[in-house]
């Protein structure tokens, strides 16, 4: 059961509706983990514009999913597994297998691999990377910009499953789930 209630967006007022109806637009539908978010407009909005942000850095759409796809399994959200999964699958059209991977840090492209296992040293060291980790990922090709994209990738993605996880979002989306707990 949820323990933060997700709005309707046709009962939004305010800034939120506003938001709801942007994201209508663009989307097709509000996600449950928008539509709680809405809760507090500065929160969805948050999210909104470092996503969109994030969407326009080098790294691209593709290594975004994979990205958060790696976050979401280190950090058990099952929203975001499955709605990442879907994203990745039908928008950005990954294979299952890539998908699958990239949940355990792995790539068969050793630099798109660099990318997911810094994320998922991010995330178990909380932070705390050694110059070793850095260089390992610069190495592998990822400029300072980049190395700094991907750092962000992973707080929104943290940011995301927290979020669920907390909210136990309704999954809206064919349900994935965690293999780590």
């Amino acid at each position: 059961m949820t323990r933060l209630q997700a709005l309707d967006p046709n009962e939004a007022t305010g800034r939120s509706k506003e938001l709801f109806e942007g994201i209508q637009g663009k989307l097709g539908m509000v996600p449950n983990m928008m539509r709680t978010m809405g809760n507090s407009s500065a929160v969805l909005e948050g999210y909104l514009n470092l996503s969109d942000a994030l969407g326009k850095g080098t790294l691209g759409g593709r290594l975004g999913e994979l990205i958060a796809l790696a976050v979401a399994e280190s950090n058990a959200c099952n929203y975001c597994l499955s709605a990442h999964s879907f994203i990745g699958e039908k928008l950005v059209s990954i294979d299952t297998d890539t998908l699958h991977m990239a949940r355990e840090g792995r790539n068969k492209d050793p630099k798109i691999a660099a990318a997911l296992t810094f994320a998922k040293t991010l995330v178990e060291k909380r932070g705390r990377v050694s110059a070793d980790d850095v260089e390992t990922v610069k190495n592998a090709g990822y400029t300072d910009g980049a190395v700094g994209e991907i750092v962000a990738h992973v707080a929104l993605n943290i940011f995301t499953n927290y979020f669920n996880n907390t909210a136990n979002t309704a999954i809206d989306f064919p349900v994935v789930e965690a293999e780590t707990v």
